[in-house]
C-alpha cells in the first residue's frame, strides 16, 4: 500500500501542527518539502490545483492549504482513506 503524501514547507506553521497531528494518530506519511525540491512544488501544484501547505494527497482524497480542525472536517468525506490509513478521529 502506498503512504499518503504530505506536501510541507519547512517553515510553515500549519504544517508543523500537521505533522504532529498525523504523528499523534501514528499514521505513516511520505513527506515532502517543497521547499528543498522544486520538482515536489510542481507534484502538489499538478495534484492539488494550488501552492500552498500544507496538502495531503492520497488517492482520490486531496486535501490543500488546511488548519488541523479544516484537515478533521475533510476528511470525514473520505471514510475509505481514513481506514485504509489508519485514522479515527474518535481518539
Amino acid at each position: 500500500m502506498n503512504k499518503p503524501i504530505l506536501y510541507i514547507k519547512s517553515s510553515c506553521p500549519w504544517c508543523q501542527d500537521a505533522l504532529s497531528f498525523f504523528k499523534s494518530h501514528s499514521v505513516t506519511l511520505e513527506i515532502k518539502d517543497v521547499l528543498m525540491n522544486p520538482s515536489d512544488m510542481g507534484y502538489m501544484q499538478e495534484a492539488s490545483g494550488q501552492n500552498l501547505t500544507p496538502t495531503f494527497v492520497y488517492e482520490d482524497c486531496v486535501i490543500a492549504d488546511f488548519s488541523v480542525d479544516e484537515f478533521k472536517a475533510a476528511i470525514k468525506d473520505f471514510p475509505e482513506v481514513m481506514a485504509k490509513i489508519g485514522l479515527s478521529l474518535n481518539q
